[in-house]
């Protein structure tokens, strides 16, 4: 209602002080509205700081918040409104009064599908600092929350103060490429937490906590295909548990401290089974070799027994979605280059098979003919989608561009040059976006 809404905002303001009230109106914002332009946050942060400035003032008419966020609704709602363009607002300003406004509130944009900030070199940022330093800051904030917008709101407060406090120390100091290599050291275990979370958060949001335990499940499987379901699956579970937990948490540590605890059990579970997790956690940084993990290539696929496909029974029984998932991470262990989008696209298939097959009077036979398909489809596929990562990640871009060329050219022998080209840059497109370990899911999802 419209008290704790002013109630809220006002205390905010009180507590943070005009300065960082600001600050943080820019970053949530630019989180909020990712796809917004630096122009159209800033005329949103100069109404709302006004609007909180004006009206949470000692004395000030109980009724000027409520008229100042009326008037706010109705300039969004203009057919000329300075603010971020969304696709909702036109269903928002079809409502009235305070219904209204809590429907413009909820509106965001879906996150970037690339994290596009790249930070300029050291000598560029003193340079835009001198120049205007309340517009560098600006901008860096815009910049910086926009691109990690699905970092956890206090992570980006965080990364974004003590980035503009190096910058103000270093620009100033008479040594600055010392002052910077000092600073940056300090400042690494929030920079990675930052790119860390943002890339958690972006798959969480993206796919849910379900489908996120089974992509962190194939994931691991695929870096430590020796362990078993039992040892993985639980570590999975964690990871999702710290992702719903902190991704939209506004506790100040959430998720530096549950991620720390989390990669402290990877490591117990995991190190003694494996060298490169023990290179990886025998660091004193807990945020370093979290980072290092997740940077770890696929392990060569290892000999492993046939096993059993599930049962029609089993996968419309009570723990079906577990025995379609442990499944899928047979086939995750046994095909290490097969993509994230790949498996998360096939982990789809499944819970639709189940969805259309176990409700319908004859799930057998429902089942068996979908499965007579996929049993002919499936693998081709799959060979295909882990050749394609296999060489991009193994050759170099030219050697990898040549060989696409030359199995498209064995492939469709009567295609024309066009169409191979094409289809060359089609595959190209696709192994360089999603063929990494921090592959973006939405973009990755609508190339598959």
């Amino acid at each position: 209602g419209k008290a704790y809404v002013r109630e809220k905002v006002c205390q905010e303001y009180r507590i943070l002080g005009k300065e960082n009230f600001r600050t943080l109106t820019i970053i949530a914002n630019s989180r909020k509205y990712s796809n917004g332009t630096f122009e159209q946050i800033g005329h949103l942060v100069r109404e709302i700081v006004s609007l909180a400035e004006t009206c949470c003032a000692d004395g000030a008419d109980p009724s000027c918040y409520d008229a100042g966020s009326t008037a706010l609704s109705v300039k969004s709602c203009s057919a000329d409104s300075p603010f971020p363009a969304h696709p909702g607002t036109a269903e928002c300003c079809s409502h009235e009064g305070l219904e209204r406004k809590l429907c413009l509130a909820a509106l965001r944009h879906p996150p970037r599908l690339l994290a596009e900030y790249l930070q300029p070199s050291d000598r560029e940022l003193c340079q835009a600092f001198r120049q205007d330093p309340r517009e560098f800051a600006d901008r860096f904030l815009y910049e910086y929350a926009s691109s990690y917008s699905q970092a956890p709101l206090p992570v980006l407060l965080g990364s974004t103060t003590t980035f503009l406090s190096m910058v103000s120390t270093c620009c100033i100091s008479p040594t600055p490429p010392a002052c910077f290599l000092k600073e940056k050291l300090e400042r690494r275990t929030l920079s990675l937490l930052t790119v860390t979370s943002n890339r958690i958060c972006s798959r969480f949001s993206a796919y849910g906590k379900d489908k996120f335990t089974f992509s962190y499940l194939a994931s691991l499987a695929q870096k430590i295909p020796a362990a078993s379901f039992e040892d993985l699956l639980p570590l999975a579970e964690g990871a999702a548990e710290v992702a719903s937990q902190c991704c939209d948490s506004v506790a100040e540590d959430c998720m530096q401290k549950k991620l720390l605890e989390h990669t402290a059990k990877v490591c117990s579970a995991l190190s003694f089974r494996d060298g490169r997790f023990t290179g990886c956690c025998t660091g004193k940084n807990l945020m370093e070799n979290h980072f290092c993990i997740l940077a770890l290539p696929p392990a060569p696929a290892p000999k492993l027994p046939e096993v059993s496909e599930p049962t029609n029974k089993e996968l419309c029984g009570k723990e079906g979605a577990l025995r379609a998932t442990r499944s899928l991470f047979e086939l995750a262990r046994r095909h290490p280059s097969l993509p994230d989008a790949i498996l998360a696209k096939l982990y789809d298939s499944f819970e639709k098979l189940r969805g259309e097959c176990c409700s319908t009077k004859d799930p057998s036979t429902c089942l068996d003919s979908k499965r007579k398909r996929m049993e002919a489809e499936l693998p081709p596929f799959v060979e295909k989608a882990s050749q394609l990562c296999r060489e991009y990640t193994e050759l170099t871009f030219l050697e990898f561009k040549k060989s696409v060329r030359q199995s498209l050219a064995q492939a469709e022998p009567m295609a024309s040059p066009a169409r191979l080209e094409h289809l060359l840059e089609q595959r190209v497109s696709f192994a360089s976006s999603c063929c990494l370990p921090d592959a973006p899911p939405l973009l990755c999802a609508s190339k598959v």
